[in-house]
C-alpha cells in the first residue's frame, strides 16, 4: 500500500545518494522488517530505509527495538518511515512527524509556487532538545537533523571499539 500511495523511489532524484540503491519490495509488514533488519547487518550499506503502510501488528516495540539495536550494532543508519500509522510505543531512538508546510516564495512572481517545504517535528529523542523546523531545498544542512549516512566501500570489515 505505501508504494501505491507514495510511489517508488526514484534514485536519479537522490543525487549522490541515489548511486547503488538497493530497492527491496516486500509481501507485507513483517517481510518488509525483516528486509529492513537484514540490511542492517550489512555495514556496506550506508543505510536502510523502510515505508510501512498503516498500524501492522508486526510493527510493536520488540520489532522497533530489533531495528534499533541492530542499526547501532553495525552502525548502519536506519529510517522507519510510517504511512497513515498512529504514535505508538516504540524502541526508536528518535521520533520525527512530517507534514507539508507552505511552499517558499518564488524568485520570479509572487503569485506561483516556489520550491517545495516540510514541516519537520522532532517529538522524541534521547540525544536532543525536540523542537520544530521547518525544511525544503533551501536549508543546506536538511540531512543535518538526521542520521549519518555512512560510505563504506563493499567488504570492508566495520567494526566498533
Amino acid at each position: 500500500m505505501a508504494i501505491r500511495e507514495g510511489g517508488r523511489v526514484h534514485a536519479a532524484g537522490l543525487g549522490a545518494f541515489g548511486h547503488g540503491l538497493i530497492h527491496v519490495e516486500a509481501r507485507d509488514s513483517r517481510a518488509a522488517l525483516w528486509a529492513m533488519e537484514e540490511g542492517l547487518r550489512c555495514p556496506a550499506l550506508g543505510g536502510v530505509i523502510g515505508e510501512l503502510w498503516g498500524d501492522s501488528p508486526a510493527l510493536d516495540f520488540t520489532a522497533t527495538r530489533r531495528l534499533a539495536v541492530a542499526a547501532e550494532r553495525h552502525g548502519v543508519a536506519c529510517w522507519l518511515v510510517r504511512l497513515q500509522g498512529n504514535a505508538n510505543l516504540s524502541g526508536a531512538r528518535e521520533r520525527w512527524r512530517l507534514g507539508s508546510a507552505p511552499s517558499q516564495a518564488h524568485p520570479f512572481d509572487p503569485k506561483a509556487p516556489g520550491a517545495a517545504r516540510w514541516q519537520a517535528e522532532l517529538f522524541r529523542s534521547r540525544r536532543r532538545l525536540p523542537g520544530t523546523w521547518v525544511v525544503g531545498d533551501d536549508a543546506p544542512d536538511l540531512l543535518a537533523v538526521a542520521a549519518e549516512l555512512g560510505d563504506r566501500a563493499l567488504g570492508q570489515s566495520h567494526r566498533r571499539a
